[in-house]
């Protein structure tokens, strides 16, 4: 069986959206009768593939040691070289996958126009083709897991020194691409 073990880092949303996101920025403020600072909306973006980017896509196939798929220049790029690598894969295995890094992989590859090389079924209460460690650990609870805790918990080295995901957009602003892929790997 083909196994694709696959983690990605994310940005907010580019610039050019900053118009839309204001307007959604608002019309959420007066929906909600509450007010949110604008940069804290923007942030959260990084967590939204309607809006948000993919930096990058760590992967390893089988036993392969692992590589990173980044183009700073064209995430649509990026998105393209990850569906061919996945095409050939029956197994997709990691944390939070399911909720996270699959579904903004989906969402970004339909607003960049790029069709997926397969459909993945995201059926709940599976691990096939989906195996996500986080879902799995909890037994589908609603508990979840962060991989740091559980690597921990394992006795497995953090895969957390120096850098985790909040921080990726700070490293990014301070040009320290290199240290995220490296991370994400």
């Amino acid at each position: 069986m083909q196994k694709l073990y696959l983690d990605i880092e994310t940005l907010p949303a580019d610039e050019s959206c900053f118009g839309v996101l204001k307007s959604i920025h608002e019309k959420r403020c007066r929906k909600r009768k509450t007010h949110q600072d604008f940069e804290r909306f923007y942030l959260s973006t990084s967590l939204d593939g309607s809006f948000g980017r993919i930096l990058c896509v760590a992967y390893a196939s089988n036993d392969q040691d692992a590589a990173v798929i980044y183009d700073e220049e064209d995430e649509t790029v990026m998105l393209a070289r990850f569906w061919e690598i996945a095409y050939d894969h029956e197994l997709f295995i990691g944390h939070n996958i399911m909720d996270f890094d699959l579904r903004f992989i989906y969402q970004r590859s339909i607003i960049k126009n790029v069709k997926p090389s397969i459909e993945l079924n995201f059926a709940r209460y599976k691990n096939h083709p989906i195996f996500d460690t986080m879902k799995e650990w909890a037994k589908w609870s609603k508990d979840c897991v962060g991989l740091e805790h559980l690597a921990l918990a394992l006795g497995i080295p953090t895969p957390k020194d120096g850098i985790d995901g909040s921080q990726v957009f700070e490293f990014y602003k301070r040009g320290k691409v290199d240290e995220i892929l490296k991370y994400c790997v």
